[in-house]
């Protein structure tokens, strides 16, 4: 009988422990593409140089608190990095041709509130999650001496499979997508009004992602 009665207890303290498993802190690392299109009528080397701006590191950190059912609310931050660099021509005011060597440093986060629609809470080793955000979305490029930065409103949505290691760690990869435009920057403190031209800031990127809940 006191067998039966210390198992009870464990058991009755076990899902008392569970059930106040409220967070969920979730990073990611992975790669993400920029989806933009490049301008026409660029050169072969302004292609390659820009080619290497459409793909870079991708991380970002989200963390939720979990409400009755399969619904949690919390925040985003994401990050996306590249850089290039390369040999550009042009033609200057004698018409002579002239080449440079430039470099380039991008980044592009995101910052917002968010909800997700998850079954952490199932007893399923098999997890599946939706979570969707809208914050600000924000643009640094550096080349050489000049520096552009600018920022708009963006959303960010993830999609993840994940398999439960423990009952509080879970581990899986994940699909990104991340939009977002800008109408004007400045470079130098100089504001930009880009017109019809507007820059893309939209990506998708594939990560792998682990849960921690408590």
């Amino acid at each position: 009988m006191l067998k039966k009665l210390i198992l009870v207890a464990v058991l009755a303290v076990s899902e008392f422990y569970f059930a106040q498993e409220k967070f969920s802190i979730i990073p990611s690392v992975g790669f993400g593409w920029r989806t933009a299109e490049n301008p026409d009528g660029l050169s072969s080397q302004e292609e390659s140089y820009l080619k290497g701006l459409k793909s870079g590191l991708s991380v970002d950190l989200s963390a939720y608190y979990h409400l009755r059912g399969n619904l949690a609310l919390g925040v985003k931050f994401s990050n996306y990095s590249a850089s290039s660099t390369g040999t550009l021509s042009g033609s200057d005011s004698m018409g002579q041709v002239v080449s440079a060597t430039v470099s380039t440093t991008d980044n592009i986060t995101f910052f917002g509130p968010a909800f997700m629609i998850s079954n952490f809470t199932e007893s399923t080793k098999h997890k599946l999650f939706l979570g969707l955000g809208l914050g600000v979305i924000s643009y640094t490029t550096k080349t050489g001496n000049v520096k552009g930065t600018g920022s708009n409103v963006g959303v960010d949505m993830n999609i993840g499979y994940q398999y439960a290691l423990t009952q509080n760690i879970f581990l899986g990869p994940k699909l990104g997508l991340t939009g977002g435009t800008l109408t004007k920057m400045k470079y130098n403190g100089q504001t930009v009004d880009f017109g019809d031209q507007k820059e893309g800031l939209s990506r998708v990127s594939l990560s792998a992602a682990a849960t921690f809940r408590f």
